[in-house]
């Protein structure tokens, strides 16, 4: 099994790092692989509606949005995590987060998904819900833990100090193991879920009478 780990921070090694190393290290330990990536120095414009990924099954920038969304073809699950601005998560991840999930050409259900925010006081929550939408529209379970997935801190060291932080990442990283096996075995067993597709709500002629 694997997991694909994005580290949306523009900081490789602050305080988002710390909480996702700490749900990896539980990750590794219970056989997991990881590919973890960081998104910083990368330049990520967003989506342009251009239509190209529809036809080519790709981003026509071709660029690292494009290496994640193969990354994401062959794992099991992904791990995001973001740094909280303005009660929110960074710009650079969310339109990272935009193309791949629209300009992917294969289905995500039932890889779990699970998000952490590193913030320095507040605004955590309402990242999260940011990153989780992705997930949720996508089939994707979510992955909880034992409290809300955040950790706080100016610095990396700081982390070190969040105790209760730090435990909420491990038991995350313990969920998301539990959650991906228990699919794999449902899948053995049951197969994934049908999906309908085809009906597209849009009322071009109006909602009638």
């Amino acid at each position: 099994m694997k997991v694909l780990i994005i580290n949306g921070s523009p900081r490789s090694n602050g305080c988002t790092a710390r909480g996702l190393k700490e749900v990896e290290k539980v990750l590794n330990d219970e056989g997991i692989a990881t590919k973890f990536v960081n998104i910083a120095g990368a330049v990520i414009p967003g989506c342009v509606a251009c239509g190209y990924c529809e036809k080519h099954g790709e981003c026509f920038r071709k660029d690292i949005v494009n290496e994640l969304v193969r990354e994401l073809k062959d794992a099991d699950g992904l791990l995001v995590g973001t740094p909280v601005y303005y009660a929110g998560s960074n710009g650079s991840l969310l339109s990272l987060l935009d193309r791949m999930f629209y300009s992917k050409d294969f289905p995500c259900t039932m890889k779990v998904g699970a998000a952490i925010a590193s913030s320095r006081r507040a605004g955590s929550n309402t990242a999260l819900d940011e990153i989780e939408k992705y997930f949720s529209i996508s089939g994707m379970p979510i992955v909880t833990s034992t409290y809300w997935n955040k950790v706080h801190g100016f610095s990396s060291e700081d982390v070190e100090k969040d105790l209760e932080g730090l435990q909420t990442m491990r038991n995350l990283g313990r969920n998301m193991v539990f959650l991906m096996k228990a699919i794999a075995l449902g899948k053995q067993e049951y197969g994934i879920p049908e999906q309908e597709k085809g009906c597209f709500t849009s009322f071009p002629e109006g909602l009638g009478e």
